[in-house]
């Protein structure tokens, strides 16, 4: 199998270890719905619909009932012409983190090889992801923009977050991913410096 894909839309998944899977099979912006937990995250869904509309959504569930619940509601969410959808088989079996198999006996994304899920990213139309014009935003402006590593981050950070419509709770890569999504280098760095932390 060849290096990771690196795809143009954002991949939406259930839980943190399909996310950890598919971060092996493709370069790109992954978010978790945590479960049925999407239903009453405002900040994810606002984000969610955000993303959508600028770079599209790929949603890969898993193939049980509470899976398609799952990708029902995020595609009306999202809207239905801004959603592809990516399957996995039924496949029976239990995750080696489980002692229990789920309700209905089938592995979920996370149980699945590599080749499989990224099969069904392709087979739902992922776009290759366009080379970013302009400089991109990394970890060291995180530091610099006082968002990340300093006395105070975290407030500035949720700051920063709450002016864009975007949730709080973002790992601080998510936050490099979705930022570079949405925005360039100099839109942060202008709303940074505007800040009263700045200044």
């Amino acid at each position: 199998m060849s290096g990771r894909l690196r795809i143009r839309q954002v991949l939406v998944v259930e839980g943190k270890y399909d996310a950890a899977a598919l971060a092996g099979v493709v370069d790109g912006l992954i978010l978790t719905t945590d479960g049925f937990g999407i239903y009453k995250d405002k900040e994810t869904q606002a984000l969610l619909k955000e993303l959508g509309r600028a770079r599209g959504v790929i949603l890969l569930t898993d193939p049980d009932a509470a899976g398609f619940r799952i990708r029902n509601y995020v595609a009306n969410l999202v809207g239905q012409e801004h959603v592809r959808q990516a399957y996995v088989p039924a496949v029976p079996g239990k995750e080696s983190r489980k002692e229990q198999p789920g309700r209905e006996g089938l592995l979920g994304v996370e149980g699945l090889p590599a080749a499989t899920l990224r099969k069904a990213v392709l087979d739902a139309g992922a776009e290759p992801a366009a080379p970013r014009a302009g400089r991109p935003i990394t970890y060291a402006d995180l530091y610099a923009w006082g968002l990340s590593g300093t006395a105070g981050s975290q407030q500035a950070r949720f700051a920063l977050l709450g002016r864009l419509g975007l949730p709080p709770r973002l790992s601080k890569r998510a936050l490099c991913q979705v930022l570079n999504s949405l925005h360039t280098w100099e839109e942060i760095e202008e709303l940074c410096k505007g800040a009263p932390e700045k200044q």
